[in-house]
């Protein structure tokens, strides 16, 4: 390695340190016109970096063609650069939005903003999907949908769909804690019981008081912090009506 080192072929790696500049740039523009469900938590910028400086990585490692100086020097310049943007961004609001993006709305008052749709490109089907994963299985519930600067959207229920809270309720809230899987496909979790400070003989019983006497029938049980066993039994469900093809 230090043989190749000594013989650098400089003028071939100056055109590499260009050529990873303008693929940097390349690359940046493609993703923002790609558009941002492309991207699921990193920055277009970000994920740019994040792909480019993995590629040089692999190339360094694998080719053994090229001078291993070659690879070094893109990483090193993509590193540099991501660094720069990095404090630029935190300095100036404008190289912020241009480099991170921003929140683009997605529905508004419970209507759809066309225009921000087909500027980012999300089909319908790719929205309801989302929607459905966010808990929301009837869109006319939602007043706000934002695409995030990552590619998340963020749901704004409507009034009358927020949930109540205990405060709304005057209510004592219950004690809360995660919920121990006690029970994974028939197999009961032994460690998960006795981190709750409970055993086979007390979950048996409970499982007994239940109606469940054999193990093979539970898909998943759980125990909560107050206690409560809750049960998912391995039952099919016989009619199953898909209305969302």
């Amino acid at each position: 390695m230090l043989h190749d080192i000594l013989n650098t072929n400089w003028y071939e790696l100056g055109v590499v340190a260009s050529r990873a500049i303008f693929s940097l740039i390349t690359l940046f523009l493609i993703t923002k016109m790609i558009g941002k469900k492309q991207v699921s938590e990193l920055s277009l910028f970000d994920y740019v970096i994040s792909i480019s400086i993995g590629n040089f990585a692999a190339e360094m490692t694998m080719n053994l063609d090229s001078q291993v100086l070659n690879g070094f020097i893109s990483v090193v310049i993509f590193g540099f650069i991501a660094t720069m943007v990095a404090i630029l961004t935190m300095k100036s609001v404008i190289l912020r939005r241009f480099f991170m993006g921003t929140p683009t709305i997605i529905i508004q008052d419970g209507a759809f903003v066309l225009r921000n749709l087909k500027k980012i490109k999300f089909d319908m089907n790719d929205f309801l999907e989302t929607a459905r994963s966010a808990g929301y299985f009837d869109i006319s519930q939602i007043k706000y949908a934002i695409m995030e600067a990552d590619g998340k959207i963020s749901f704004l229920p409507k009034e009358e769909y927020l949930p109540v809270t205990n405060k709304d309720m005057n209510l004592k809230p219950c004690k809360q804690s995660l919920c121990a899987n006690v029970i994974i496909d028939g197999k009961i979790m032994k460690n998960n019981l006795e981190n709750i400070n409970k055993d086979e003989e007390w979950l048996l019983k409970n499982l007994k008081v239940k109606g469940y006497e054999k193990m093979e029938d539970i898909l998943l049980a759980t125990v909560d912090v107050n206690e409560k066993l809750v049960i998912f039994n391995k039952r099919e469900v016989s009619d199953v009506k898909n209305v969302l093809e």
